[in-house]
């Protein structure tokens, strides 16, 4: 579904992506880890229009996509969810999840707007009893949630999360790793930049390490754990390799 090949992106000059090349396959989520500063965000931001100093080139269903404007790639299908969220903080719950389906006019394959509003609530039932309530005045990981429910509004083809348990107390992450684990059940497509790689390991199917710009590793989730350097830099040294994902996000 999506392929980036050799890119490279800048800022100001200074080279923040040093010719990544990955791909995402249907139904797949494909992990992203890496420390901060490594071109996580860089490299979603490429992908879904938002930064374009940058060459190389980024396929989405079969089309070149680079250098297409966010608005034109959320049209088919490519919708990011960002890091710190980015609420319209002085909209209400409802209208920041009306934005999310600004682009569709009528219904979205079939299903009304308000059938869709309905729908999230559905997921994120704690959202429907602060419908009228401003997106600003939310606690943090209710915020998250209007995030995620908003990027979801468009029944995107392919959703991008960065870093959705950022800032989060411990009992909201895990909810967020709930979201994430029934979003894969469901069949979505997700390419997921998450800080706590543990749980980014076990929610995916595939990863990649990004380090300074560079992807140094790429293969299964599994593969991963057991991978001596990335349990040293990333997950510890302690972890039970064989049982690690028995219990973790049930």
């Amino acid at each position: 579904m999506l392929r980036i090949e050799n890119l490279h992106a800048f800022y100001r000059g200074n080279e923040a992506l040093k010719g990544v090349s990955l791909d995402v396959g249907q139904g797949e989520i494909v992990a992203l880890i890496g420390a901060n500063g490594a071109g996580k965000t860089t490299l979603l931001n490429c992908v879904s229009g938002i930064h374009t100093d940058m060459i190389g080139q980024i396929t989405f269903n079969g089309k070149n996509i680079a250098g297409e404007p966010a608005h034109e790639l959320v049209k088919q299908g490519l919708v990011q969810c960002p890091e710190n969220r980015q609420l319209f903080g002085v909209m209400s719950v409802q209208e920041n999840l009306e934005m999310g389906a600004y682009l569709a006019t009528g219904e979205i394959q079939g299903v009304s707007l308000a059938k869709r509003i309905e729908d999230m609530f559905l997921k994120f039932p704690v959202l429907k009893s602060r419908r009228r309530q401003l997106a600003g005045t939310l606690s943090g990981g209710e915020q998250q949630m209007v995030a995620i429910a908003r990027g979801l509004m468009s029944d995107p083809k392919l959703f991008m999360l960065d870093e959705p348990s950022l800032g989060l107390a411990p009992i909201i992450v895990e909810d967020m790793f709930r979201i994430i684990k029934e979003m894969k059940n469901e069949g979505r497509t997700i390419l997921l930049v998450e800080q706590n790689a543990l749980a980014a390991l076990a929610l995916s199917d595939r990863a990649y390490l990004l380090e300074t710009g560079r992807l140094t590793l790429g293969g299964s989730s599994t593969m991963f754990v057991k991978d001596d350097r990335v349990r040293r830099a990333y997950l510890g040294n302690d972890i039970d390799v064989e049982h690690i994902f028995d219990d973790l996000l049930d």
